[in-house]
């Protein structure tokens, strides 16, 4: 027979289960918004997304329980971000995560109240996303990718491992504010290193290879891809390019040297997602975008593709090897 004292513990477990119950039924569920500037078959996009999912997962928030985490893949064209946009907006979301300045651009011009974190932006001051980086206006905040200052480094990493280039083209999408920041910081340093600057403005893929023809047909030239929507959806047509016009080429994220680019000098994405996904939690459990202040990166990643240097028949300095954080073999 069971004893007095341990049938009183089964009852008063058995109390308290329907108020675990119903605690756990009570628990708010929130709705996460993500917009990529990417094709949903980009794997390097995928790779971002998984990272926020994961982390948000660290951080408490698991899907199905108190958190529905929407992702779309609206690519570069403005006018099926927007439509996308209107789509998750009808699903309520609590907040939204925009990626790259194109889609931030689009979503900051719908959405005035909901909260916005941006990533993968350049100037964000400059592009019109907040006035004040450390204190931010508005419903956004989030992770900008370089100061403008990295065209400079580009252009001596380039220089130094292309020491008979003459003439560099940076590759932009002329109407970003990032863009015009690029080019003004490396033209200022251009005569120091003895090369002539040239803006090569692209808005998709046929102009993309339009350009690049024209431009190596001219000789003694090397390429310094910049970051946007345009140049990253499409760096495999742009490595494969580079490769067959024989034009030494810099890129700013490291999965264009992993598919056959030159040499990459950039941040870690899956590092920003990771953050974002801080800034998510934090927005998510009361904190304004106001108070958290916009990010840049503090670690960056040299990687050098050696099959692609021989090919193009480039001997890379060991001092430079020495430096890379991946040498592609």
């Amino acid at each position: 027979m069971m004893k007095r004292r341990e049938f009183i513990t089964l009852l008063g477990g058995a109390a308290a289960w329907p108020l675990a119950a119903r605690a756990q039924q009570g628990e708010r569920m929130r709705r996460l918004g993500v917009l990529m500037g990417y094709a949903e078959a980009d794997p390097a996009a995928q790779t971002q997304v998984v990272a926020l999912r994961q982390e948000l997962q660290k951080l408490g928030w698991d899907e199905g329980r108190n958190i529905r985490i929407d992702v779309r893949f609206p690519g570069t064209d403005a006018g099926r971000v927007r439509a996308i946009l209107m789509e998750l907006m009808n699903l309520t979301p609590d907040l939204l995560v925009s990626n790259t300045n194109l889609v931030t651009e689009v979503v900051q011009a719908e959405v005035r109240t909901l909260p916005i974190v941006f990533t993968s932006v350049g100037d964000p001051v400059g592009s019109g996303f907040v006035n004040n980086e450390a204190r931010p206006n508005g419903n956004l905040t989030g992770f900008a990718n370089w100061d403008m200052s990295m065209s400079g480094k580009w252009l001596e990493l380039l220089k130094e491992v292309a020491p008979q280039v003459e003439r560099v083209g940076l590759l932009v999408y002329p109407e970003t504010a990032a863009s015009i920041g690029f080019f003004k910081f490396a033209e200022a340093l251009a005569p120091v290193l003895k090369v002539k600057l040239v803006a090569l403005g692209v808005h998709d893929a046929n102009e993309i290879e339009q350009v690049l023809t024209a431009f190596a047909a001219e000789g003694n030239g090397g390429l310094v891809v910049t970051p946007h929507a345009v140049t990253l959806t499409n760096r495999d047509l742009i490595v494969a390019l580079s490769a067959r016009l024989r034009l030494p080429a810099l890129y700013p994220l490291a999965f264009y040297a992993k598919a056959g680019g030159l040499i990459s000098y950039g941040i870690d994405l899956l590092n920003q997602f990771q953050q974002a996904a801080g800034y998510v939690d934090r927005i998510l459990r009361g904190t304004k975008p106001a108070d958290l202040p916009v990010q840049y990166p503090t670690k960056f990643q040299l990687v050098v593709n050696l099959k692609t240097a021989k090919a193009l028949g480039m001997a890379i300095p060991e001092s430079f090897l020495l430096r890379a954080d991946e040498v592609i073999e």
